[in-house]
Order: structure tokens, then sequence, then C-alpha cells
């Protein structure tokens, strides 16, 4: 498998294809440094054999920003070390810190924005990134990502919502790509040319007015130009379609831009591989083979393999998957796909970030903090009645019942459907023995079946399988009677 294949970035060589994209999680202390939640949230990743991972943006500068890692002083430098010899001490992961500037937002809804800096703070803000690089190195560190996405500093300097009218301008793409290229010169001036500098930025912006990826396939052209050594691409996320809540600081997540930013099930699966691919090509067109991490609900192993296979991506970032599993690479690997607990895309994890929370998955044993670990325990088993799983249609909704497995109560169960004689595939995660199909349509038959999965996602055997047909409206059964007589 080309996903389990190794990748050199520049010095660095990832033991396979797959990353864990930055992802808060709340866990360090409103001081910033990292403590052993921290650490134990990162060493998962590395005990479940992903091969690139981000550390959740840890801020360079001085600012009051809640529960989130920093790495703006050499205070911090200790801790970042003890991270990343845990980490390079259980596995051949690779572990870089994403590295990022924010401005200032209160609880009135009031935001600093790119417009207020003054020349001296952007000059501050250079100097700050080269210098946080620097300790990355010294930390112990892979290599560094700079945070260039979402609502944040170099992002707001790359986005067409730039108001700035100097030698940073939103007017001109050279304008808005001024920062970014000052912000490289200054850490490779105090990393060197070595060591590997990659950065996440936005594809699409996803807001009115914002750019598309046909703004994304030249900053990422500039970017490579620039020598960077990677590319992870996003999504929306921004403020100007935020939602403030009162009294609340305003939350980049809360619009359209951050529903497609974290796309939850509504959405199919792969929603932005097109605009990944989109990017990679322009790159290689141009002659350049930066590698380019793809994201987006990609969960399946087959279909990261055939988005490598065919071009479209060199690495695949998985962030809500590769919480709710840390193991994904491993089972994989091992050939046990099938006891992959397989992220539902609920975005329970989102809420809680929104809300200040500790981010954990919801598919996790209640009180969790980590991920749970693999065990030798045996997989759930119905009894003799394999579950007794039974339906009823009522109001558009085919309402599901079984009894739990025997021995320990599992941590879930998988609701697979098949519509008519189409494949059959899972569609909700739930804990309860109990499930609500509110997604049928009058005239079809349906086909159903659970398995019960526990911590490690060792998953039970198929229940028995019930058939649902279901009745059109008396209306639509009226308008074809009517239609058939005419």
């Amino acid at each position: 498998m080309k996903l389990l294949s190794p990748l050199s970035v520049n010095a660095m060589t990832l033991p396979n294809r797959v990353a864990v994209p930055a992802m808060v999680t709340r866990l360090s202390g409103e001081d910033g440094f990292v403590n052993d939640d921290i650490v134990n949230r990162y060493v998962r990743y590395a005990e479940g054999h992903v091969g690139l991972i981000v550390v959740e943006a840890t801020a360079i500068h001085q600012a009051k920003s809640g529960p989130l890692l920093r790495i703006s002083d050499d205070q911090f430098i200790p801790g970042h070390r003890r991270l990343t010899e845990r980490v390079h001490g259980c596995s051949d992961s690779k572990i870089v810190p994403q590295i990022i500037h924010f401005m200032k937002v209160a609880r009135s809804g009031w935001r600093q924005k790119i417009e207020d800096l003054a020349p001296a703070d952007i000059d501050a803000i250079i100097a700050d990134f080269g210098r946080a690089a620097a300790r990355a190195r010294e930390a112990g560190y892979d290599g560094v990502e700079l945070h260039s996405a979402h609502a944040y500093t170099l992002s707001s300097f790359l986005s067409r919502h730039n108001g700035r009218r100097d030698d940073y301008t939103g007017r001109t793409l050279e304008g808005r790509l001024a920062l970014f290229g000052k912000v490289m010169q200054a850490v490779r001036g105090t990393v060197g040319h070595d060591f590997p500098v990659g950065v996440r930025f936005l594809v699409e912006e996803a807001t009115k007015g914002g750019y598309t990826v046909e703004d994304a396939k030249l900053i990422a052209l500039r970017m490579a130009q620039s020598g960077i050594d990677y590319i992870s691409l996003s999504v929306g996320g921004k403020f100007e379609d935020a939602i403030h809540r009162p009294g609340q600081p305003l939350y980049p997540y809360t619009g359209y831009s951050g529903d497609r930013c974290m796309p939850g099930n509504a959405y199919p699966a792969l929603p932005h591989s097109h605009l990944a691919a989109a990017v990679k090509r322009h790159l290689n067109d141009c002659g350049h083979d930066v590698p380019v991490i793809s994201v987006g609900k990609i969960s399946d192993p087959a279909d990261a393999e055939r988005l490598l296979q065919d071009g479209d991506a060199d690495i695949i970032g998985m962030a809500r998957q590769l919480l709710t599993d840390p193991d994904w690479v491993r089972k994989v690997t091992e050939d046990r796909t099938d006891e992959i607990l397989r992220c539902i895309y609920c975005n329970v994890c989102k809420q809680l970030d929104e809300n200040f929370h500790e981010v954990h998955c919801f598919l996790w044993p209640k009180g969790a903090r980590q991920a749970p670990r693999q065990s030798e325990a045996a997989a759930p088993e119905w009894q003799a009645d394999q579950g007794g799983l039974a339906a009823t249609v009522e109001a558009g909704t085919v309402r599901l019942t079984w009894s739990p497995p025997a021995g320990p109560k599992p941590t879930g169960y998988d609701i697979y459907r098949a519509e008519q004689d189409g494949a059959i595939r899972v569609i909700e995660a739930i804990k309860s023995a109990k499930f609500a199909d509110r997604t049928i349509l009058g005239g079809l038959s349906y086909r159903y079946y659970v398995r019960a999965f526990d911590a490690a996602g060792r998953a039970s055997p198929p229940s028995n399988t019930v058939t649902v047909d279901v009745d059109l409206p008396d209306t639509i059964r009226a308008l074809q009677t009517e239609a058939a007589h005419a």
C-alpha cells in the first residue's frame, strides 16, 4: 500500500503517509505549558504509528489565550522537549508543532483586525515566528508548521478580506503574500534550510467575497517558490461569517465557513479532496513536487489509498478520525480494518472546543480523557437471538431496538443500512440500544443490521437483519393513481 510507504520531507522521513493535523485539545493549563495530559494525547498517536503528528496550535507571542499551548519564551522549551522525547521513544512517528499568531477577541464580539496593526507590530510578529521556530528545533521537534489558515493572523493577510492599503495591501495577490514571505525568511534565518518547514493554509475561504481554489493554486505556488517543505490544506473557519453568542468571544467555526471546515455527518465523504488535488496538479505542472496533505472526512483506508494512487494527494490528514481511533494506522498495517473505531462526524469534539471544554471523542468510554488502549479482551458477542433486532415504522421514521450483547457493556453500536438493493453501509454510531432513522423515503425498501463495538473498536458479528418496506404517503399515491388514469 502506498499509504504505508515512507516519504521524505526535507531531512525528515515519514514512516507512512498518514498525518494527524493540528487539533485543539484544551488540555494544557492557562499557563500554556506542556503537561502530562498533553504528552499522553500525542503519545497515543505515536503508539498508533501515525506518520506525522502535528501538535495543536502553539502561540508564538505573549497573549492570554485560555488553555492553549505556547512556545513564546525559552521557559516553554523543556516541556516541549519532554513531549518530543516521549513520542520519539515509542515509535518512528515524526512530530512538528503548529506555531500560530492570533489577535485579540472580546466577549462583546469585538475583535482586533489586521488593519489595526502598525508596521512595528508586524515586524514583531515576523521576529516572533523566527524565534518560535528556533525553540521548536531546540526542543527536538522534527520540523515546524506555520499556521496560515482559518481566522488567524497569517491567514487574514492572505485573505481577499484583507483591507490593508500599504505594502501588505489586500488589493493585490503580491500584497497579500508579502507577510508570509517575510515570515519564511525569518524562520529560515533561525532554523536553516535542513529543518522541515510546512504550512497549513486554506484552499478555499468559504465566505462571501473570500478566495477560492483559483487563488489557492497561486498561493501554493508562491509557498513552493519560498522553499516550503509541505503544504497542508484546509477550508473555511473564518471570523467574517461567525455567529456571536452574547457574553462569549467570537468563535470562527460557527458560521457556514466553520461548517465547511469541519464537515459533519450530513456531508458526503471526501468533500474537499478535489480541491487539494487541483492544488497538487498545479504545483506539479509548474515543476514543484512539494507534498500536499488532503483532509476532510477521509476515514476509509480504501479512500485514502485511492487518493494517493490517483495522485490527488501525497499525505492523508485525519483529525477527527484519529481522535476517535489513534490506532487507525496500526490496524491498517495489521490488516485489522474491521476493528477501526470509525468517526461518525457528530462534531461533539467541535462543540466541546467551542464551549472551552476539554476535547474528547463521543465514542470513547464515558469520562475518558484519552483514547482507550488496545486490549486482548474478546470482541462483543450477541446472545442466541443475535440481538433480536426489531423495526417499526411510524411518521416517516424507522425505529430500531435490540438487546445488548452478553458480558461487559459495549462502548456503542454501529447502525448499518442498505437502501433497496444497494450496498450496506454504516449510517450512524450510538451508545444506547435503540435508534430512530429519520432519513427514509416512502416507496423504498431498507435493510438494517447492528454491530456492537468495544472501546478498542472490536466489533461483534452482525445482528440479525430486518427489512422494512416504507409506504408512500397518501398524497403521492393519489397523484400516481391520477397520473395513471390521465
